[in-house]
């Protein structure tokens, strides 16, 4: 049989095993690639202009001003803390990143940078897993949390606390602004009945 007379089954499944092929190749190169500008946090302000930039400015300014600059200083990246544990979590952030660059290269990416996936307890705890093990009154608040959590959908999370990115903490309180800290402590109270 002659190439031209090649049945249309035998073509298709031809440019069928091709481009399986292709993507075998293509999809883990494109992964190690974004994987490796995902580690970088100029790559994430490229994209996520405002407030992210300032953010990244701040880091690399080498004075703590918020919790996210602090935590710049001891290595810690963007994707660090904008991802999950494990394989499974860069996964998601990956997916969640590629979302964002379609929608940034097709003009559809608003500015400023609204915070449409906001950081769960999970992601500090990647890193702060023994907080809740310090018993005593000045960690009570930690120690709680999780029982709080489970007591009512309007609990606080980590980062209620602990913003990251705002410069209106005390440095010497761990970047916490106290008046919305106490906030955060008062609705603890009132729903335990001490409030």
């Amino acid at each position: 049989m002659s190439k031209g007379s090649e049945s249309p089954t035998r073509r298709f499944s031809k440019w069928l095993t091709g481009g399986v092929l292709l993507a075998l190749i293509l999809i883990p190169l494109a992964g190690f690639t974004g994987a490796q500008l995902e580690n970088n946090d100029a790559f994430c302000a490229s994209c996520h202009t405002e407030p992210e930039s300032a953010y990244v400015d701040r880091s690399h300014a080498g004075t703590a001003v918020d919790l996210a600059s602090f935590h710049s200083g001891e290595g810690t990246r963007c994707i660090d803390c904008h991802s999950g544990e494990g394989v499974n979590g860069r996964l998601h952030a990956m997916t969640l990143g590629g979302r964002d660059a379609l929608k940034f290269v097709s003009g559809s990416y608003p500015q400023p940078a609204p915070l449409t996936h906001p950081i769960g307890d999970d992601k500090c705890l990647k890193c702060h897993s023994g907080i809740a093990n310090k018993r005593s009154f000045e960690n009570h608040f930690h120690v709680f949390l999780p029982e709080w959590q489970q007591m009512t959908d309007n609990a606080a999370t980590c980062v209620d606390c602990h913003q990251s990115h705002t410069t209106n903490g005390q440095t010497q309180i761990a970047f916490l602004n106290e008046q919305q800290t106490v906030q955060n402590c008062n609705g603890c109270h009132q729903v335990i009945g001490e409030g």
